[in-house]
This record gives C-alpha cells, structure tokens and sequence, in this order.
C-alpha cells in the first residue's frame, strides 16, 4: 500500500478518536473510594489535591511522581497538611508511561482493597488511560475526570501545529494500547 493510501486510511479513524476525546466534564458518578492521577500534564495534579480537599473521595493515589517534587507547595495550596500524606496520600514512583501508571495504580489499589476510582489526567490522555487502566483492573469502576488545559483546544486541533502533533501522538499511541490488549487477550494473560 502507498504511503498516501495508509495515511487516508488512517484519517477517519484519527477523525473518530478527536471526536470521542472528552469536551466537558459529565455528571459525576457516585462517591469513588479513592482518586488515581496520573502525572505528566498541567492541572493534573491539582485538580486530585482539590477534590481531595473537597472530600470527593477520602484517598489520594498520585502515579508517576518523579523524584524530589515540592509536595508541601501544593498540600498548602489546596488547605491539606502533611498529616494528610499519613492517611489520604499516597505517592507513586515507579511508574514512567502510562502502562506503568496502570500497574502502578492497579498495585495500590489491590493493597488497599479499592472496588472504585476517580480517574484524573487530561482530556487527550484520557482514551488511552481508560483503556491501559480497564485492562490492569478490569473489575474496577473508574469514574473518568479529564482535565482540560488552556493550551489545548481541541475543538480545533488541526488549526494549531502543536495540538495537531499532540493529538496525532496520543492517538498512535492509543492504537499502541489497543493492540497490546488484543494481544494479551490472545495470549490468555
């Protein structure tokens, strides 16, 4: 197949990825047992710490987390304490990717016997998150909660080079995900 003829096949796929990437945040579903977020991306973070704060759950999982990040800064932000790190927050950082995030999460989460979760990353993340996370932990209720940066207008991402670049990204590395669930569907893992 020529390259011009892959690349057309692939556009209305990409077209119906963009078109399911979260816009707004849906009704919130029941009280999770605890929040997951996944580093990597602005607001991600903050936004756990606010709904911890707002008691949207009464633990904190935060994945990714790369070593020697000023957490104090951002308890003080939202109104938590370090007592809070003791019994809400916990701290994740072995994971580097989002497969990682998923194992990572789905080990803290059998360790503290979790049958739901708020899951918090961005919009553009969220796809593949939901898939990487639904194929560690398929018994586990995830409430999706996409955070939407300023910087990334996906209503009209192929107007501006870098969304266009992020959304292309994010969509192979979907495609990615999705084989490797079939594969490991295959296998019998």
């Amino acid at each position: 197949m020529p390259p011009g003829a892959a690349l057309a096949a692939c556009r209305p796929r990409l077209l119906w990825f963009v078109d399911r990437l979260p816009r707004a945040l849906t009704r919130a579903a029941p009280r999770p047992d605890a929040i997951v977020v996944l580093t990597g991306g602005s607001l991600r973070v903050e936004t756990g710490f606010r709904l911890l704060a707002e008691r949207k759950a009464e633990k904190l999982f935060v994945s990714g987390v790369e070593q020697g990040v000023p957490i104090d800064d951002l308890l003080a932000l939202y109104g938590l304490t370090p007592e809070d790190m003791e019994c809400c927050i916990t701290l994740g950082y072995m994971a580097a990717d989002t497969p990682g995030n998923a194992q990572e999460s789905a080990s803290w989460v059998r360790a503290n016997r979790l049958r739901s979760v708020r899951l918090v990353t961005s919009n553009y993340h969220m796809p593949r998150s939901l898939l990487e996370f639904r194929g560690a932990m398929p018994d586990l209720e995830i409430a999706p909660h996409p955070v939407f940066s300023d910087r990334v207008l996906i209503d009209e991402w192929w107007r501006r080079p870098g969304t266009a670049a992020l959304v292309v990204t994010e969509y192979n590395k979907y495609l990615l995900a999705a084989a490797r669930q079939a594969l490991r569907g295959i296998a019998g893992e």
